[in-house]
């Protein structure tokens, strides 16, 4: 029931946006939308890679026997992932103050998240690349 749910209201909140060309965005909204939906498919992208990784870790905790009383690589990367979104959360909101209340603000923290998404999600491939 709760995935139904959401999954009417994302399809309400996408019928609600008019349709943007994102290659030639003329207008403010238009930016602002298409800066969002960068967004978008930067943290989708995070998010399978996500998954890839913590599969990883955990993996390494379970083929790993050490007892030196230091957290695990999962719950190490948990802890750094959640001190990350919360980063980036809030430096992305300062980046935003520089059109505090105007109608670009949308559009610079958009446009923040999507860029530190993109380097969070290649952080998180080196660990799963790593050694090799």
């Amino acid at each position: 029931m709760m995935i139904l749910t959401a999954m009417l209201l994302q399809a309400s909140a996408q019928a609600a946006q008019p349709k943007v060309d994102c290659k030639e965005p003329m207008t403010q909204m238009a930016m602002n939308i298409c800066a969002g939906r960068d967004y978008e498919a930067a943290d989708r992208k995070l998010n399978a890679v996500w998954k890839k990784v913590s599969a990883e870790m955990k993996q390494l905790d379970a083929d790993t026997d050490i007892q030196d009383g230091r957290p695990g690589y999962f719950q190490t990367l948990l802890t750094a992932q959640r001190a990350w979104l919360v980063y980036r959360d809030t430096h992305c909101r300062s980046e935003g103050y520089l059109a505090r209340g105007g109608s670009m603000e949308p559009m610079l923290i958009s446009g923040c998240k999507a860029q530190l998404t993109r380097a969070r999600t290649a952080q998180l491939r080196e660990l799963i690349d790593w050694p090799n």
